[in-house]
């Protein structure tokens, strides 16, 4: 494997988390939306990944080739309701559908994506190092 696929693989990583996180600063931004366009509280959402692969060739299978983002989903689970009267999206049973965000969950997640994002960035330097390690034993 070379350096350069090496750097293809994390950059690939790179970009997926940092959606990921762009995701989770949305969903954090808009936990208490209780109004969107398209009408009713605001919906969690969640980047979906799948791994990226090239065929190798005769026979060899396949070999991984990074990370793709296949879609940003909706998460179906209900909101939370509460009893607000007073609040101008309330129900005529004065209940208001809030959204299904839960600030801990993004939080962690918004941990993991982090630890995952310096790991690729870890990655990345050992591989920059490794090749000017080479670099250096062939002129030398």
């Amino acid at each position: 494997m070379s350096v350069f696929h090496t750097l293809r693989i994390s950059g690939s990583a790179l970009t997926a988390e940092r959606l990921r996180m762009d995701t989770i600063a949305n969903n954090l931004a808009n936990a208490n939306s209780t109004r969107t366009e398209a009408g009713g509280p605001y919906q969690r959402q969640m980047p979906v990944f799948a791994a990226r692969t090239r065929q190798q060739g005769s026979g060899q299978g396949f070999k991984g080739a990074g990370v793709r983002v296949t879609g940003i989903y909706q998460d179906p689970t209900p909101g939370r309701l509460v009893y607000d009267p007073e609040h101008p999206d309330a129900d005529q049973d004065g209940y208001v559908h809030y959204p299904n965000v839960n600030i801990v969950t993004e939080m962690v997640d918004m941990i993991s994506a982090s630890r995952a994002y310096e790991a690729n960035i870890t990655v990345i330097n050992s591989a920059r190092n490794m090749a000017v390690k080479a670099l250096e034993i062939g002129r030398g």
